[in-house]
């Protein structure tokens, strides 16, 4: 048996325990710190409905290359658009739920140009992207972000993003919206309705906008500048709920030279509609926001699209209609009535 040890030994493996144990302690609080929950989806085997759940994170790798690493401060919530991801063979067992972020930047890859630590950002997460916009911390590539106006709360910002996106594709690029023209914008008092004719209204347009409810009509009422009415208090008919026109009536009141949007992916024209586009010289175009990017080649512009909604938020023209912000831990409940389309406002989770 070696002989025990003395004062000083003692003291000395006294401090060695105390040092070991410290260490280990600092590493068990850096992985409580780094271990987070993101919500994720997961579909039915017949894809019929999806299922929200939360579920641990793993610790996120170091930030490479043209990644950022990014502290999210607010997301807000949109549907997910199951079939377009069945059609992109982008299907797992659990995807991440929650695209539109706004959040400080914590660290950047080597190749990253565009921003640096404490940058405040924004920005829309690709429909590929590993990390759950409701999580803490999310790695995003740099070209899918742009600065955060000051004046700009981070509700505001991620509550505004992708419509601001929409809207703009909308009546920009796709049917080329000028000053004088006159447009219709189906449900104006939704979230995104809103934002289309406050853009609409900004390129000097006569917005005429329709409501499926009483209560609808009075918000858009109370909108400046006002809308176009078609018809006088007097002979104002009885508000009631209807689904959306038929294709006919839309294609009838399109103006030579006129331009239908749509989000209706599988609308179908007969013979009928298509010859009466052709006598009108009238276009249809789909509305599908993910074009943007499938294709690297269109990155600047919307890389421009992204700071002109920024702009366009913090100089007043856009107002959003958004819910009151709600915790991550509510996220879940939140994200099944927007699944299922009965919100109107927009809803943002703070965190």
């Amino acid at each position: 048996m070696g002989a025990a040890p003395g004062p000083e030994g003692a003291g000395s493996l006294r401090k060695d325990w105390k040092v070991a144990v410290a260490k280990a302690q600092a590493v068990g609080a850096g992985r409580r710190q780094v271990t987070m929950k993101g919500l994720y989806f997961q579909q039915s085997s017949t894809n019929e409905e999806i299922t929200f759940v939360f579920q641990e994170r793993e610790n996120l790798p170091a930030t490479e290359d043209y990644y950022v690493k990014l502290q999210v401060k607010a997301c807000a919530l949109s549907q997910i658009n199951t079939k377009l991801l069945a059609e992109m063979k982008m299907e797992k067992d659990f995807f991440p739920v929650g695209r539109e972020v706004a959040g400080i930047v914590l660290d950047v890859g080597s190749k990253v140009s565009f921003f640096q630590p404490d940058d405040e950002v924004v920005g829309i997460l690709p429909l590929d992207s590993e990390d759950p916009g409701l999580c803490e911390v999310v790695r995003v590539h740099e070209h899918y972000l742009v600065h955060k106006p000051e004046k700009v709360t981070w509700a505001e910002a991620a509550g505004t993003i992708r419509d601001g996106v929409q809207a703009y594709t909308a009546l920009h690029y796709l049917s080329h919206l000028s000053p004088g023209k006159s447009v219709l914008i189906m449900d104006g008092a939704s979230a995104l309705g809103t934002i289309a004719i406050q853009l609409a209204h900004h390129r000097g347009a006569r917005v005429i906008s329709t409501a499926c409810s009483l209560e609808d009509k009075q918000y858009l009422e109370r909108l400046r500048p006002s809308l176009v009415r078609l018809y006088s208090k007097d002979d104002e008919p009885a508000v009631k709920l209807q689904p959306l026109p038929h294709k006919h009536d839309i294609i009838t009141l399109l103006g030579v030279g006129g331009h239908w949007v749509t989000t209706e992916e599988n609308l179908q024209l007969d013979p009928p509609d298509s010859h009466c586009l052709f006598l009108k010289g009238a276009t249809v175009a789909f509305l599908n926001d993910e074009v943007w990017n499938l294709s690297n080649v269109q990155q600047g512009k919307y890389l421009c699209i992204l700071k002109d909604v920024m702009e366009k938020l913090s100089a007043g023209v856009f107002r959003p209609q958004l819910d009151e912000p709600i915790p991550l831990y509510e996220a879940k409940v939140s994200m099944e009535v927007v699944q299922k389309n009965q919100g109107r406002k927009k809803q943002v989770v703070q965190f």
